[in-house]
């Protein structure tokens, strides 16, 4: 799979993402078949690719707690 290229995305930050600046991920919406992913402390760094037909399961799953550690 060709990665896409991310420079011009559009990112917005979840909003589960932590108001005091901790554990925050953006999204970029608009990329074909994919949901990248990042770390808002680290922009520059590598972005995360779920495929499109995982990211509602994952949200759900999110969501119901099951991903929860501990």
């Amino acid at each position: 799979m060709t990665k896409p290229d991310l420079r011009t995305a559009a990112w917005r930050t979840s909003s589960y993402s932590n108001s005091d600046g901790g554990s925050c991920v953006e999204v970029a919406d608009g990329i074909p078949h994919t949901i990248p992913v990042r770390d808002t402390k680290a922009r520059s760094g590598p972005a995360l690719f779920v495929p499109g037909t995982a990211w509602r399961p994952f949200i759900e799953a999110t969501k119901s707690g099951r991903l929860d550690a501990g």
